[in-house]
């Protein structure tokens, strides 16, 4: 997708420092997080508390061109933790038409009046620099609360990552397939797009009737239809990571299910889905309360209000955990809906607070698999840890250090395999107890939260009662093959 609003040059941030009430030092939050991989995305000095976001949305009229058209408010509430005399936003590819802070109008551009704020957009592809800056006018003070609506729209496409990959705002023939990871969402909502800043949210999604919406959480009401639309709204309870979030739209049936000890399920599957991928699908669907039963018997309770699936018959070659309702492209087959359900403990709970620790993620979720199927009777969890020493051996996967693999290594096979085949090392090294004590301290001291590497490495020594740095620098780090278990 090509932006509306594109500036050339590279970015180069200049700190601007005023004086505040009181003679209280305010400043401008940083445009960027600072993560290593991508320190342009994300923003500092506030934390997000809500976001309100209400889309509509014109799916392609033609299905061989893949453009929509997105319109949106967002409201959202945020405390700064910091004086702030200006803050920003990610968004890509979008045009701001109006801001408001605290129920008053920003003046785009150079503010008139010393007691209007202003507001300004700056996108740059080149240096995947893509801002709002809102100049405050009043300075918001630490700790204080603030309302901030943004009214944005333009044309959606198919947005790629670092990678190449489809991400974010995919637009499709029917309608649009959203899946953020990892700097994605700022696609089609004005975002702090930083892991750390987790928020709940509220979605109301407007879509020419006949179609679906399908969003995090829980249906806040039956959908409404007027004049040819209908509007379907989704409460997001459970603070999320703003990478996790999606408001996909499509052809889809609807069904629900039920855990046994009453976590709704809700599942949405493209009329697109037929033949042999839907009874792929379906079977594997058919177990999600028997998957979530057993791994609440190994990690605790699930952690969230609700789950289920979304599957899209439009292609962006992944899935994606995205929060109490993973994506699949195409079909979700039974390892992949275990792995992403694993996902809701670990990464979606437990989130790393930097992206180079995302093998805590894919790392646990593939041992997950390793579980489950060991379970069901198909494969030994021994077997399938040499099956994957075996491909490591020969695939040179023991040369990436996955605790730092790189921007473009995120989502690469050793992550995820090496990741695995850690867990079952460690829990060769430190005894069953200990390993699965310690995967629930992890879990009950980071809830809701963030986390490192470094940081499941000490919960590990806690709970084992081991020095472990010289395991992990063996089994994460060093780019040669491990001393076997």
């Amino acid at each position: 997708m090509v932006p509306t609003t594109v500036a050339s040059g590279a970015f180069s941030e200049t700190a601007q420092v005023s004086l505040g009430k009181d003679g209280a030092r305010s400043t401008a939050g940083a445009a960027g997080s600072g993560d290593a991989y991508f320190p342009n995305a994300g923003n500092g000095g506030y934390d997000v508390q809500h976001y309100d976001l209400a889309l509509r949305y014109t799916p392609p009229t033609e299905p061989t061109v893949l453009t929509g058209r997105l319109s949106g408010v967002a409201t959202i509430t945020l405390r700064a933790k910091q004086d702030l005399q200006s803050l920003n936003f990610d968004l890509r590819g979008l045009d701001v038409s109006s801001v408001r802070v605290d129920g008053k109008a920003a003046a785009h551009g150079k503010a008139q009046g010393k007691d209007n704020a202003e507001w300004s957009q700056k996108q740059d592809n080149a240096n995947r620099y893509w801002e709002l800056t809102v100049e405050l006018r009043p300075k918001l003070e630490a700790g204080q609360t603030t309302t901030i609506v943004i009214e944005y729209g333009g044309i959606t496409g198919r947005p790629l990552d670092t990678t190449g990959a489809l991400y974010g705002w995919v637009t499709t023939a029917d309608g649009a397939m959203v899946v953020n990871e990892p700097d994605g969402a700022a696609t089609w909502y004005p975002v702090n797009d930083d892991p750390e800043d987790k928020a709940t949210y509220r979605f109301r999604i407007t879509v020419p009737a006949g179609k679906t919406a399908v969003a995090n959480g829980l249906p806040a009401g039956a959908p409404q239809t007027k004049a040819g639309w209908t509007t379907w709204t989704w409460r997001a309870s459970d603070p999320m990571s703003s990478y996790l979030s999606t408001a996909s739209v499509g052809d889809y049936a609807l069904s629900r299910d039920v855990s046994p000890d009453g976590l709704p399920i809700i599942n949405a599957i493209d009329d697109g889905v037929t033949g042999a991928p839907l009874a792929e699908t379906a079977a594997a669907l058919a177990l999600q309360p028997q998957m979530i039963t057993f791994l609440e018997a190994q990690f605790g309770r699930y952690p969230f209000e609700s789950f289920g699936a979304i599957v899209d018959d439009d292609s962006v070659d992944y899935a994606l955990e995205t929060q109490t309702r993973p994506v699949y492209s195409e079909v979700a087959d039974e390892n992949t809906v275990v792995h992403e359900l694993g996902h809701q403990w670990f990464g979606n709970s437990v989130t790393p607070a930097d992206w180079k620790d995302i093998w805590l993620n894919e790392g646990w979720a593939t041992y997950i698999e390793w579980l489950w199927a060991e379970h069901q009777g198909t494969a030994s969890i021994s077997n399938q840890f040499a099956d994957t020493v075996a491909y490591l051996d020969a695939n040179d996967g023991w040369a990436l250090n996955i605790a730092d693999p790189g921007r473009d290594s995120l989502f690469a096979n050793p992550v995820y395999l090496r990741g695995a085949a850690t867990l079952y090392a460690l829990r060769a090294k430190i005894g069953d107890d200990a390993f699965f004590a310690g995967a629930r301290l992890w879990l009950t001291e980071y809830d809701d939260s963030n986390a490192t590497t470094a940081d499941f490495e000490a919960v590990m020594e806690e709970s084992s009662g081991q020095q472990l740095q010289t395991f992990f620098d063996d089994w994460l780090r060093e780019g040669d093959r491990p001393a076997m278990p």
